[in-house]
Order: C-alpha cells, then structure tokens, then sequence
C-alpha cells in the first residue's frame, strides 16, 4: 500500500520577525508554530513520513520543541516517523536534503506522492494538505493559490478587462517518482528552483501541475505582527471548527 510523505522546511529564521530565535519555535497558542503543521500531517492516515528541515545548529532546540506533542500521538510501535534533517544553505537544497531522505521509500514504491510545506505557514491545516495530496494522485502536482485581486492591462481576464493575480502558497503536493527524478536532473545541470513547482516545471516539463483553492488563513509568519496575527486567525478556527476538521 503506498503512502504519503510530508517535508516541513523549517531552517529559516527570526532575523524579520524580530525573535531571538528560529520564527517556528515562536509559541503560537498551546504549541510552537512549526507543531501545527507536523501534528496536522499526521492526522491524515495516509502519511506515514514527516521529514521536518532544520538548522544544523537547531536539532536539539526543534526535537525539544516537537518532543512532547509527538509523545501525544505517536506510540512506541507506531510505523509513522518524524525524521529531522539538516538543511542547506537555500530552500532548493533543504528540499534536495528531505527528498534524499525519503528517496529509498520512494524508489521501493511505499511513497507515492510528497508534500512541501514551509513551517512557518502554521495554519494550512490537514483539509488543505490532504486536497493538495489527492489532486497530486489525480493530476501529477497541486500548488494552493488565492486571489489577490484584479490588475489592469494584458489580456482580458475577467469581465471588465481585468486579469486577477494569484498568489502561490504551501503546502504543495506532487507524485514522487517524478519529483525525484526532477531534482536529479537539476542537480546535474548544477540549477536551483526558487521552490518546488519552479523545479518541477524546468526539469518535468509534462507534469500537470493543478491549482486548488487556498485560505486566506493560511498566513506565512514573516513580520513581527505576524504573530499576533496567526494568534488571532488560530483562535477563531478553534472556536469555529475542531481540530480534526481545521482548514478544510
């Protein structure tokens, strides 16, 4: 039976937040914010692998800050495992890290297909993640997008001429095989993708890559009034839905 496999990339920093330390290690309601994103990928049944990246000199500080919340949902003999791996110095190559990670899985054919998830995007939520993961099966890949409104000039769009701009986010979902092999050939040609569905469309150019709808409360923690932002946005969806349903 295949199964799914998430990389939470977690090896940035507080430097634009203003924290003293790494932004996902920043308390966010009853856990740090790199834990939602890791416990909400392992509500879903179909992710056995969580591949968390992180800082060389941070393994102590992350393990510490997951530890306990681990302890909660995972047993002694659970086949679920939570791996923490160094990243590299950009996003291309903790990506690269993660999936050498997970590469013997998915050259045996337990892994099917792999979600990128940046960790500082606490909110996504288990019902976007496993949308992005169905669509990948279905289609090849999935990106979460948002509109961000209509923009004048180029070619019509919309009904009064305008085109409506889409932002990006995570997490994004594609078929495993194809995503390693895309990432080995970026490696040869010595290039790097400003994320995984630029790699994917340089080195897997026939790979349908699908948009599914995104959530406006799927922030990216980046500046200082992120935070209390997210606060916010977290106690409005625990008050609204349970966290079994959160961000569907």
């Amino acid at each position: 039976m295949t199964a799914a496999a998430v990389v939470v990339l977690a090896a940035g920093s507080g430097t634009r937040v203003g924290a003293e330390v790494n932004k996902v290690l920043l308390p966010l309601g009853s856990r740090p914010v790199l834990a939602w994103s890791v416990l909400d990928a392992l509500t879903l049944p179909e992710v056995t692998r969580v591949v968390v990246v992180v800082r060389d000199d941070e393994h102590d500080a992350v393990a510490g800050a997951l530890g306990a919340h681990l302890a909660d949902v995972l047993g002694p003999d659970d086949e679920r495992t939570v791996v923490l791996v160094s990243g590299g110095a950009t996003r291309h190559a903790s990506e690269q890290a993660a999936l050498a990670v997970l590469a013997p899985d998915v050259e045996a054919g337990l892994v099917d297909v792999v979600a990128v998830h940046d960790g500082a995007r606490p909110l996504a939520g288990p019902g976007l993640l496993t949308r992005v993961l169905e669509e990948a099966r279905r289609s090849g890949g999935a990106l979460p997008t948002v509109p961000l409104g209509p923009v004048l000039g180029g070619p019509a769009r919309g009904a009064h001429g305008h085109r409506e701009l889409h932002g990006v986010q995570t997490p994004q979902a594609f078929r495993a095989a194809e995503l390693l092999a895309a990432y080995a050939a970026a490696r040869e040609a010595g290039v790097e993708g400003t994320d995984t569905a630029a790699t994917l469309e340089r080195f897997a150019p026939d790979l349908v890559v699908a948009a599914v709808p995104g959530a406006r409360t799927n922030l990216k923690i980046t500046w200082p009034e992120d935070v209390g932002l997210a606060a916010r946005l977290l106690d409005g969806l625990l008050d609204g839905v349970s966290g079994a349903t959160r961000g569907s």
